[in-house]
């Protein structure tokens, strides 16, 4: 492979003796997530081994044995630190010397507010780093089945296409029902967007149910011309096509796209996901709806809420104009619109401490993807907390959680314990989600203008960033001064 042209690599001023370094840290894949997690042990002090089976052993997307090898967009999204949450993880991870950023950064091309990079140097870049690095050894060849139990300190960061057998391993051993799958994502919607002058508060028969209080859902309905306008509109909608490594993946039980179950019969909606029976309108209590759409909370902080049975392979344009028709959801922000694809991924919430190890088995930790994070900089920035867990329990040192004011807090805090069990969905309620402010705990008071008076429209939405953003940043100064006292 060709060394990279444009990388800069600052190593850490020094390093231990050989007499002196401690046993390493073995990392299992060497996609973003592993690359990033290899860079930050080593950065640490600690000895490193990068396993990654490429080229003796290929998976059905990647083309190269590159590491970090971007499989598919080549973009890092919104770089606005101020505006988006996804800009900010960038600067966090920045801050906290990530070599994806850094190679991201080096190996930038030209996309208007976001990052977008040239995927042959960065792959190229990141590859030089960790090869140069005097405490990297990168090893080529298939872990097959668990790590040896010789290895007591392990990052698994394998990504959605985890090998066969090393997926089997990791279910015998967490007892999980299913790994691989076509995973039927439903759209989640940001709570303050909903018109509640619409929709309304109630459990189907007002059933509260464990944890419940019989008001548990938000209800948006349909009379019959919106109802059959929407089914019209999804079975007409463009759906994304399966990708070919994806095409012999069942789907999951009890997962059946919205557009599959319109497909086999007008009415099935109405007697699935959007039945309107048990619930009474508070608007209009004299008439009966023909279809109601319910929303679920999906997050600890009640920010987030998930659009029940909409898991969808339509593409995103159409999902937005679509889903906008329904009653309620006119001025709809989504934190995540729906997809349809083959993932591996942990019900981390029942299975990772909050340090991301397996609670079955400690000496493992897990890392991107396969955590149930979305993105390529999602998948980075969790390898970037693995691998400084695993240095400084390596060293002895404390392991500090990020605050959870924080991008990368709010991340893994999702990850291991934001969200909500449900008893009717089961263990695999939990699914992968982008960063987004709908992780961020809520502001103690709403930003007002200048005048003091509250905010509305876009000036509220857009204030409400700002604040979150700086406040993120602050907590981040105040963990980085305390981390070098």
């Amino acid at each position: 492979m060709n060394k990279p042209t444009n990388h800069n690599v600052t190593m850490t001023d020094t390093q231990p003796t050989v007499t002196d370094r401690p046993a390493p840290v073995h990392v299992v894949g060497g996609g973003l997530a592993g690359s990033e997690a290899a860079w930050q042990i080593a950065q640490a002090g600690v000895p490193v081994i990068l396993h990654e089976m490429r080229p003796t052993r290929m998976t059905d997307a990647h083309k190269t044995e590159g590491l970090a090898e971007l499989v598919c967009s080549n973009s890092f999204r919104s770089d606005d630190a101020h505006a988006n949450a996804v800009g900010l993880l960038h600067q966090e991870m920045r801050r906290l010397d990530s070599l994806i950023m850094r190679m991201g950064d080096a190996n930038q091309v030209p996309a208007g507010g976001a990052l977008a990079v040239d995927r042959d140097g960065f792959s190229q870049a990141v590859t030089a780093a960790l090869e140069a690095h005097p405490l990297v050894t990168i090893e080529r060849g298939e872990v097959a089945g668990l790590p040896p139990e010789e290895w007591d300190k392990v990052i698994v960061a394998t990504g959605p296409l985890t090998s066969p057998a090393l997926a089997e391993a990791i279910l015998a051993l967490t007892g999980e029902t299913a790994l691989a799958f076509f995973d039927a994502i439903a759209p989640i919607v940001h709570r303050d967007s909903i018109d509640m002058s619409k929709a309304w508060f109630q459990s189907r028969y007002d059933k509260a149910g464990p944890g419940g209080t019989g008001a548990d859902y938000i209800n948006c309905p349909l009379d019959k011309d919106q109802y059959e306008a929407f089914i019209d509109g999804l079975i007409a909608g463009d759906k994304t096509d399966f990708k070919e490594w994806e095409g012999n993946t069942p789907y999951f039980d009890g997962c059946l796209p919205i557009e599959v179950m319109a497909e086999r019969g007008r009415e099935t909606l109405r007697h699935g996901p959007m039945k309107p029976v048990g619930l009474t309108n508070p608007h209009n209590p004299e008439v009966k709806a023909h279809a109601i759409v319910q929303l679920r909370q999906d997050n600890a902080l009640g920010t987030l809420y998930n659009m029940v049975g909409f898991q969808t392979k339509l593409k995103y344009g159409a999902q937005a104009s679509l889903f906008r028709m329904i009653p309620g959801l006119e001025q709809a922000e989504f934190a995540r619109l729906g997809g349809l694809h083959r993932n591996t991924y942990l019900n981390s919430p029942r299975l990772l401490d909050p340090t991301l190890r397996l609670k079955a088995q400690p000496r493992l930790r897990f890392a991107g993807q396969i955590t149930g994070c979305e993105g390529y900089v999602e998948s980075a920035a969790i390898g970037l907390l693995t691998g400084r867990f695993a240095a400084a329990e390596r060293l002895g040192r404390p392991l500090r959680p990020m605050p959870s004011e924080t991008a990368l807090g709010a991340l893994v805090n999702h990850i291991t314990g934001g969200h909500i069990e449900t008893i009717d969905e089961g263990p695999r309620s939990f699914q992968p989600m982008n960063v987004n402010f709908g992780l961020f705990p809520p502001l103690e008071t709403a930003p007002k203008g200048e005048d003091g008076k509250r905010l509305r429209g876009p000036a509220k939405a857009a204030a409400r960033k700002k604040a979150l953003t700086d406040r993120a940043r602050a907590a981040l100064d105040a963990w980085l001064a305390e981390d070098a006292a």
